[in-house]
């Protein structure tokens, strides 16, 4: 097998990089034709669909607020509690947020969760499956998404997930949800309803959610020394309910809240503590500032 242009251009910039992350590079980063063709086939239909709906601040409301919806369900469910259990819940809740989380058509819960446990792993390394760093910026956004190499489920990273039968059938049959949701919509209100609510939410859901991967390590500030290049984006904390606090994420990924200071919007995380009030949610964990002081860029 050939070795990538990626992998001669970290040969020629880092002699010390070993055999096998070579090998990793010329290996990955080939997006498959077949398994794109319903990825771009949904933003056509989307996107056509425009032409010939109904516009009304109801049917924009109906498409916000199932985007929003669904992106907490990937921000404080798949990333916040599965990825990095910065929190704590009860097992209804939890098979509630990962069905929520698996309506916005981003795959299995488990799936979702040991992924991002790797890229935390190996985070713009030349094993990190979404580094712009290493791999640029679409291939990061979306490419390795509309790649066969990583459609299994790394069972290795999510052990303590795997205890809970109706997660492994949730991460499975991963399409009932968002189904369920696209019918269901249909069924209430017809084709603008289905138009605005699924498929128009769906796309730009996607892209709100595929933003952290590749533009949070491209634009924004820098408040504490990471071994990456997270950045911190006001833009991107408002459309993705507070995950552009990225670099604040990845100096101390365990805290639920990434806004870490009161000026830093983090919706998902109020909408938490407010769960919180109801002990839907307990054991919220904070980041210890006082210990990452030593962490601060200084300029």
């Amino acid at each position: 097998m050939k070795t990538s242009n990626l992998a001669v251009e970290l040969l020629a910039s880092n002699p010390k990089v070993n055999s096998a992350q070579l090998f990793y590079l010329g290996a990955k980063r080939k997006i498959n034709l077949a398994k794109s063709i319903p990825f771009f086939a949904f933003h056509a239909t989307a996107l056509v669909s425009l032409f010939f709906i109904d516009y009304s601040l109801p049917l924009i409301a109906l498409c916000l607020g199932m985007y929003f919806l669904r992106m907490f369900g990937i921000t404080a469910g798949y990333h916040r509690y599965f990825s990095h259990r910065s929190y704590k819940t009860n097992r209804v809740f939890q098979f509630v947020i990962a069905w929520i989380g698996s309506m916005s058509l981003q795959k299995g819960v488990l799936w979702w969760a040991a992924n991002h446990r790797h890229h935390h792993k190996f985070s713009d390394m030349p094993q990190d499956i979404h580094s712009p760093v290493q791999s640029g910026f679409w291939w990061s956004h979306v490419g390795w998404i509309l790649s066969t190499d990583y459609d299994e489920t790394k069972w290795d990273q999510i052990g303590d997930l795997t205890k809970y039968p109706e997660l492994v059938w949730i991460n499975k049959y991963h399409l009932v949800p968002p189904i369920l949701l696209g019918v269901g919509l249909f069924l209430i209100g017809g084709w603008n309803t289905f138009a605005w609510g699924f498929l128009i939410s769906t796309v730009l859901l996607w892209h709100g959610t595929f933003t952290i991967n590749s533009l949070s390590h491209v634009f924004g500030s820098r408040r504490f020394q990471t071994t990456d290049t997270s950045k911190n984006n006001f833009v991107l904390a408002l459309i993705t309910m507070g995950e552009g606090w990225h670099n604040n994420h990845h100096c101390y990924m365990s805290s639920v809240k990434q806004g870490f200071y009161w000026w830093e919007i983090d919706m998902s995380y109020y909408v938490l503590k407010t769960l919180s009030w109801f002990k839907v949610t307990s054991d919220l964990r904070g980041p210890p500032l006082h210990l990452l002081e030593t962490k601060k860029i200084t300029k």
